[in-house]
């Protein structure tokens, strides 16, 4: 192995500390730091350890990390390599098993920069915290010491995987909380030299008052979430009766109606007329019965009462923004608590009011760049979902389709999501669109990767890494799901069977060049092979990926595996009539 220096200089001059900030049960997040404790500037570093059997790393970010049977190494980044004087960097990585690192070195030295390997020993993980005088806002901690061959100096506590406090002693009383709502808390020991030992088993506390709604991931089951578009009901012909005909209602928990518009700082109407007018007659109604002139409210929002009327388990949320429309949240978002207040308005309109449970925002994306370029500040999203949560109150459902960008210094890191978590029901991680003929030439590549593979187009792009960025950040697990769109990318001129090929531009789709849905290519385009968790074809010169009810049921195996609250799926319209992917995800998530 190739270090900066010779060992005896190493050692002198960096060291590598290991923390574990979240544990989930079948796995944990890991987090190695390198700081450079001499007087020359590091050009380069690599830490090496070992984990017991059973445990392994998955998933890693901000450093090249490989394994060869128990042993580790973790290597520099082109961009995080340099390290001045005093300078640190964290890397971090998703795992597997129980065990704690042994061994470290760092440029072939000890990791706490003494002379020897593999140095002073790591503190003990503290016992799991006990939890007593749980209030609305409050909760009181106790844990068992660690232990130290030099002794303890402190402990970090962290709430959901974000460190709320260091304390000497063995509790902490965490003020300041909501009322009614979920939180985990975990305990780290930090020796007198501050190396961190393996962190504590996981308390869950809830606090008491607020709501119980079972709509929030946490209590028991996976939330099963499809997005029915307003337009669809035009060429596409797909309505609220379709939902049913497909035997989808029975096998989903919530619906996102999209999109309301968000424009002038407010939430707006988004079609009218579908929404709230579209006649409808006897055989396209889900009850049966057609609408008359003179009811007060047709149109899309009255078979969706129908439809709740019918599966009392459905509850339907109001989208608003996605990609056309999220240019109006820059200025929205200036004044949050009047937006707020416009988005009250309209969905409690006594018209509708009783059909909506929730606001669901599409702002792609906060701080960064979508269709158009956003430099609100890393803040103006939390900002917002604290006022939405301040306005309509504890027991409706606010939640947000996000960007699934993990890649190092993507949009994933330009925003305060960790922030806004604690006001949110959940995030809808839109693990889709990663790759597609937008790059017209290729490479060709899955639209939906799980996992990497090699030769994948950008590093970051995929399921897992974003995933794995948000439990970094400290958005809960459970507040995750995870996206399947119903549909599949494609090119043209490709010569290629296997991902990687080049292309001449975008294949033909029904409705827009490079998509097709899933019902279609089912048929026309059916698979040849699979890569990353998702099947990818080619036919003539055509090249497809999407999903199908196999790739789905393994990435909700994935999902239930990684502790998230469930998945949702890009749209009703691209299922089969009846709803071969909406049964996969139902079953999967049993």
């Amino acid at each position: 192995m190739v270090g900066l220096a010779a060992p005896a200089e190493a050692a002198t001059s960096a060291t590598a500390t290991f923390s574990k900030p979240s544990d989930w049960g079948s796995g944990f997040e890991g987090r190695w730091t390198v700081k450079n404790t001499g007087t020359t500037t590091l050009s380069s570093w690599t830490v090496e350890w070992d984990f017991p059997a059973g445990t392994t790393v998955t998933s890693a970010w901000d450093a090249d990390v490989t394994g060869s049977a128990n042993h580790w190494t973790g290597k520099n980044k082109t961009w995080n390599g340099t390290l001045a004087p005093g300078a640190s960097v964290t890397f971090g990585f998703n795992g597997t098993g129980s065990g704690s690192p042994s061994g470290c070195k760092l440029n072939g030295a000890s990791c706490d920069g003494g002379p020897s390997v593999p140095g002073d020993a790591l503190p003990s993980a503290p016992g799991t915290p006990t939890a007593s005088n749980i209030t609305n806002t409050a909760v009181t901690l106790n844990w068992s010491a660690a232990t130290d061959d030099k002794g303890i100096k402190n402990y970090d506590v962290f709430r959901n995987g974000t460190k709320v406090a260091t304390v000497t002693g063995t509790s902490y009383t965490n003020t300041g909380l909501t009322a009614g709502t979920d939180y985990s808390y975990t305990v780290q020991a930090r020796d007198t030299i501050d190396q961190v030992g393996p962190v504590s088993g996981a308390r869950a506390v809830r606090t008491t008052g607020g709501s119980t709604d079972p709509g929030t991931p946490g209590t028991g089951s996976k939330i099963k979430l499809g997005y029915f578009t307003e337009w669809g009901v035009y060429d596409r012909n797909y309505h609220v009766k379709n939902i049913v005909s497909s035997g989808s209602a029975s096998k989903i928990t919530h619906i996102n109606y999209s999109f309301g518009n968000v424009t002038g700082g407010k939430c707006v109407m988004g079609d009218a007329y579908a929404a709230t007018d579209k006649a409808y007659t006897a055989d396209q109604a889900v009850d049966g019965v057609a609408d008359t002139w003179d009811q007060p409210l047709r149109g899309n929002f009255n078979q969706l009462r129908k439809l709740k009327a019918a599966n009392p388990n459905i509850k339907v949320l109001w989208s608003f923004g996605g990609w056309t429309w999220s240019g109006g949240f820059t200025d929205a978002v200036k004044n949050p608590t009047a937006f707020a207040q416009s988005c009250y308005d309209l969905i409690e309109d006594p018209r509708w009011a009783d059909v909506f449970d929730g606001i669901d925002l599409d702002w792609e994306y906060p701080n960064s760049c979508g269709l158009s370029c956003d430099a609100s500040g890393p803040n103006a999203f939390k900002n917002m979902m604290q006022a939405m949560r301040a306005k309509f109150g504890p027991n409706y459902l606010v939640t947000a389709a996000v960007t699934a960008d993990g890649s190092a210094g993507g949009k994933i890191e330009q925003t305060d999501y960790a922030g806004a978590a604690q006001y949110m029901n959940w995030f809808n991680v839109m693990t889709y669109d990663f790759f597609g003929s937008f790059n017209a030439a290729g490479p060709t590549a899955p639209h939906s990767p799980l996992t990497s593979y090699t030769g994948i187009p950008q590093q970051g792009f995929t399921s897992a890494d974003a995933i794995a960025k948000f439990k970094a950040q400290g958005v809960p697990a459970a507040k995750l799901l995870l996206g399947i769109g119903f549909y599949g990318r494609g090119w043209t001129g490709v010569t290629q069977a296997a991902p990687g090929g080049t292309a001449t531009g975008a294949a033909p789709g029904t409705y827009e060049a490079g998509i097709e849905d899933y019902k279609v290519l089912k048929n026309t385009c059916p698979p040849t092979g699979t890569i990353a968790g998702t099947s990818y074809s080619k036919c003539g010169s055509n090249w497809w990926s999407y999903d199908t009810p196999a790739t789905v049921a393994g990435k909700m195996a994935w999902a239930k595996q990684q502790g998230l609250g469930g998945a949702f799926f890009w749209d009703f319209t691209g299922d089969t009539a009846n709803g071969e992917l909406v049964t996969a995800i139902s079953n999967g998530l049993q």
